[in-house]
């Protein structure tokens, strides 16, 4: 097994129950973490054989553009569509972060965990 991270994906997305939120929107960090097994792209040295981070991080970028009150549903769309459309995935697990949200207190973020596996 090995572990595939995307640290600090940086979004502007139109998250939350607020209509403010979303007509003027905010910004988002997503961490994603992937496990699968990797020994064999280890000895090929071929995209072919891994699990393709640029395929990982368009996933975030499409399931942050479409607009949800929750962030839990927005990660859970994330793993889902990683489950679904990248076999050698064995694991999941999403942090997705609302920095400065409007919460009424000095916050600097808040953050939904999500993961799953097959």
């Amino acid at each position: 097994m090995g572990k595939i991270k995307l640290k600090n994906i940086r979004v502007f997305a139109y998250h939350g129950c607020l209509d403010e939120e979303g007509k003027i929107g905010s910004d988002y960090r997503i961490d994603l973490s992937v496990k699968g097994d990797l020994s064999n792209s280890a000895k090929t040295d071929s995209l072919g054989d891994t699990i393709d981070y640029v395929h990982l991080n368009k996933i975030v970028k499409e399931e942050m553009s479409k607009r949800s009150k929750l962030l839990e549903t927005v990660a859970e769309r994330i793993i889902n569509r990683i489950l679904e459309e990248i076999i050698m995935v064995q694991a999941v697990k999403v942090d997705v972060s609302k920095i400065n949200p409007p919460i009424g207190g000095n916050v600097a973020m808040v953050t939904v965990s999500r993961s799953k596996s097959r």
